[in-house]
């Protein structure tokens, strides 16, 4: 039986793991979480409703790092995203953490904040949150200065939470010109095949962007 993964295409973590999934072009089911009874199965799978899960051989794995591992052991393919060698792993990992917790996580008070009414929003938030990616965009454009991929010249599990972080947080506030190489990087994250197909399954939900999708990318 193929590997369920419930996910919703605008979604940037949805999108960290479609990436795993397509660079090893892994046969699942896409269950779409705004068609059919997609929502109420996940529901009834994990009551947090957080997404997005995947259910593979009546086990049911949450959160994407431990999803994109779990690929990797039970749907391999040409793509190693989390190197054999114990030491480049954790590297790997320690990247992953910080493209979701300081630059992804860091972004998201931003579009909370957008969605609550107006007379609700925090207005010391947006300062905060540009200083918090100020020392993030700061400190991967220096590591970035050497490299091709986030953990060195191979596409990992770190990439694949860098790309939709580094896509939407640009979005949110925007990396300054100044930080060239993860410019330059983003962009090759954009032109990656896997992310490229990604970004284009979720064209049409940019409205959805509380922030207004700017008219780029």
């Amino acid at each position: 039986m193929k590997p369920l993964f419930y996910a919703h295409p605008f979604s940037s973590y949805c999108q960290k793991v479609l990436i795993a999934l397509y660079e090893n072009g892994v046969d699942f089911d896409y269950r779409h979480l705004e068609e059919g009874n997609a929502g109420q199965e996940l529901e009834a799978l994990w009551p947090l409703k957080r997404f997005p899960i995947l259910v593979d051989n009546g086990r049911t794995i949450v959160e994407t790092s431990a999803i994109i591992e779990h690929l990797q052991l039970h749907h391999p393919g040409p793509v190693r995203l989390i190197p054999e060698d114990p030491d480049a792993a954790i590297e790997v990992r320690m990247l992953d953490r910080i493209f979701d917790n300081y630059v992804m996580n860091a972004m998201q008070p931003l579009v909370s904040n957008m969605l609550r009414l107006e007379a609700h929003r925090d207005p010391y938030l947006e300062a905060e949150v540009h200083r918090a990616l100020d020392k993030a965009y700061a400190w991967l454009d220096t590591h970035m200065a050497t490299r091709t991929w986030a953990a060195g010249h191979a596409f990992t599990l770190a990439d694949c939470a860098a790309a939709p972080s580094l896509f939407y947080a640009d979005w949110a506030y925007q990396i300054p010109p100044a930080h060239a190489h993860l410019k330059a990087y983003r962009a090759r994250l954009l032109a990656r095949p896997s992310f490229a197909r990604a970004v284009d399954e979720a064209r049409r939900y940019r409205h959805y962007f509380p922030l207004g999708a700017p008219d780029r990318d």
